[in-house]
């Protein structure tokens, strides 16, 4: 099968991230949102994240257009059955997703694999809605998408070997990213391994051993991380790490998976992160820290 158009459902941070991974490789991407007002503020984004690339000389004007070229708006769900792969980014909420994949069966043909970016949820669960459950998998695509050059392919229990081998050379050859299989388990490797980090930055700030400032400085120098942890809980959003550790405690029963009653509280207030402008540090409108 050649894969050529990728239908991306959900023009979220990481449905924008996905879409222009994807056509900036030179794949036809047809991207669908609730809305029109959704959709047309998600290709915003990608143009606001392409205009930054120019200003660091990483790409240039003719480069924008072509990636721009390459993104269509579908109309609806339906316009998914044009599509060779789908990869469906909305928001961790399992009977969203299942809704989504209900639908998505029904749409397309046998032959289309059905992916979704889940990062904590059961793939074997979404896959269960759907009357071919062998050609649903999951490939977890890390923020920001463009810069991180790994994917987790997520095997269901019904995944065959067929989808799985399809999927494995299309990130492996057609997107050039690293693959790597994981057979599903809560939170897959990375979720599990950094929000289990970022749970324990959060007590050491609530505890008051440290300031968020500081506790993100010795991990950024000690130990040569990009961002530190809470910076990284405010861009991977506030509100998506406290889900993501709830379905993690609420499946393996350990406490360590149990969110900071700091993080609780941050939820509860509406401070999210970068995409509200505020959480443990401040963001302008565009996700750049202040």
């Amino acid at each position: 099968m050649v894969i050529k158009t990728i239908g991306v459902v959900g023009g979220g941070t990481m449905g924008q991230g996905i879409s222009e991974m994807l056509a900036a490789r030179g794949l036809e991407v047809l991207l669908v949102e609730k809305s029109a007002e959704k959709l047309d503020r998600a290709l915003e984004q990608i143009q606001v994240s392409l205009d930054k690339q120019i200003e660091r000389w990483a790409l240039t004007e003719a480069e924008k257009k072509l990636i721009l070229a390459k993104i269509k708006k579908a109309d609806s769900l339906q316009d998914m059955a044009s599509c060779d792969m789908v990869i469906e980014t909305i928001t961790e909420d399992l009977n969203a997703k299942k809704h989504v994949f209900f639908q998505l069966n029904q749409i397309c043909n046998s032959s289309i694999i059905l992916a979704s970016n889940t990062s904590t949820l059961s793939v074997t669960e979404i896959a269960a809605v759907t009357t071919i459950p062998q050609r649903v998998i999951g490939l977890h695509f890390l923020h920001p998408v463009a810069k991180v050059n790994l994917v987790e392919i997520i095997r269901a229990m019904k995944t065959s070997d067929e989808t799985f081998e399809k999927t494995r050379r299309f990130v492996d050859e057609l997107i050039q990213k690293k693959g790597i299989k994981v057979n599903e388990s809560p939170g897959f490797i990375t979720t599990r391994l950094i929000c289990t980090l970022i749970n324990e930055a959060l007590h050491t700030l609530s505890e008051g051993v440290a300031s968020a400032e500081d506790i993100d400085t010795a991990m950024r120098i000690g130990y040569d991380f990009k961002y530190g942890p809470l910076e990284m809980c405010d861009r991977f959003g506030l509100d998506s790490v406290h889900d993501a550790l709830e379905g993690m405690f609420r499946d393996y029963g350990d406490i360590k998976y149990r969110p900071s009653f700091l993080l609780k509280k941050m939820v509860r207030a509406g401070h999210l992160g970068a995409k509200t402008g505020e959480g443990f540090f401040l963001y302008d409108k565009d996700g750049d820290r202040l």
